[in-house]
């Protein structure tokens, strides 16, 4: 007996080293673990949408001119040859002609550089030649403020905003001499906005922009649709 109760005493002590030893005690029930938290990922921003481009956001000028007004266009020469004879007509305006320089010369356009910057402009405009039997085969206007912008979608504007005739349109790219203008007019100071491509025939433009010089322009408007058989607004800086 004596030895069993020392063999249980001793498996009992030997129990007793083996468990592990209590966790201290708290004031208060155990604190919860603090909860694992990842960064907040702020959410993506949609990328930007260009702006709509204006006459229909393209880049290609034939799909917005009618055909009478591309036919102008193509019919570019035969206004030069036309608006030229008139004004020479009895050496009426010859010296006129000359003092333009490359202003007054057909194919005068130059390479490079064919987009003026945005910003302000002075230009005036130049008519040559006559619609009907009028004897006023040239008449060179004073010089006014036009705007060259470009816009958040791409359109390259061109605005006339002094004068009884304004003139707003786009510049589209053609060649690698000329871009084509194709805008509208606006007349009187009555008005104060420019009228849509489209939107009036009668007030309908459109013509060949070319750099005949440095920080020299001119817009040739072939056929308009009043008074003269070419009309040319010249630009500086």
């Amino acid at each position: 007996m004596i030895t069993r109760t020392l063999l249980l005493a001793a498996a009992a002590l030997s129990l007793a080293a083996c468990s592990p030893e209590p966790a201290n005690e708290t004031s208060g029930p155990a604190a919860d673990p603090p909860p694992v938290t990842t960064p907040a990922t702020e959410p993506s921003a949609p990328a930007p949408t260009p702006a709509a481009g204006e006459q229909g956001g393209t880049d290609l000028w034939k799909t917005v001119a009618n055909a009478g007004d591309q036919d102008r266009v193509a019919r570019l020469a035969d206004a030069w040859k036309g608006a030229l004879a008139d004004a020479n007509k009895g050496h009426l305006h010859g010296a006129e002609i000359d003092a333009l320089g490359l202003l007054g010369v057909p194919d005068a356009g130059l390479t490079g550089n064919l987009q003026p910057g945005p910003g302000k402009y002075r230009c005036r405009t130049i008519k040559i030649g006559s619609q009907g039997e009028s004897d006023l085969t040239y008449v060179a206007y004073p010089w006014f403020t036009c705007t060259v912008a470009l816009t958040p979608g791409g359109d390259l504007i061109l605005t006339k905003t002094g004068g009884s005739q304004r003139t707003r349109g786009l510049l589209y790219p053609d060649t690698d001499k000329r871009l084509v203008y194709v805008g509208a007019q606006a007349w009187g100071a009555d008005e104060t906005t420019y009228p849509a491509y489209g939107q009036n025939a009668e007030r309908d433009q459109v013509g060949v922009f070319e750099r005949v010089g440095t920080d020299r322009w001119r817009l040739v408007l072939p056929w308009p649709k009043q008074e003269s058989k070419l009309e040319i607004l010249e630009l500086r800086k």
